[in-house]
């Protein structure tokens, strides 16, 4: 069985114009994200699909101390720097507990 993990969401109205470029920045963070960090087990850059300029971030952690780390990485320090001029909005992140599997 897998340990407990911490999942993060994190969901953006992006400018309808400014998609790519904010497709771009979330792909660098997600990457570096899975690359660079021990804790980091999976981020997935996703888009419902009946809504084309929002994205969500779905993000698994092994623990809240793993997910801690990562806002102080530079990868995210660059998609923080570059994301507010690409956005209408940034809803609230919310966390969860992974139950299965």
């Amino acid at each position: 069985m897998t340990s407990p993990a911490f999942v993060v969401i994190a969901e953006f109205r992006v400018k309808p114009d400014r998609i790519e470029a904010f497709l771009a920045a979330a792909q660098d963070d997600a990457a570096h994200s899975v690359a660079d960090e021990p804790g980091c087990r999976q981020f997935d850059v996703i888009r419902p699909d009946a809504e084309a300029n929002v994205v969500v971030f779905y993000e698994v952690y092994d623990s809240r101390a793993a997910f801690d780390a990562h806002l102080e990485t530079p990868h995210l320090a660059r998609f923080r720097a570059a994301f507010p001029a690409l956005i209408t909005e940034e809803r609230p992140v919310r966390f969860f507990s992974r139950v299965c599997p």
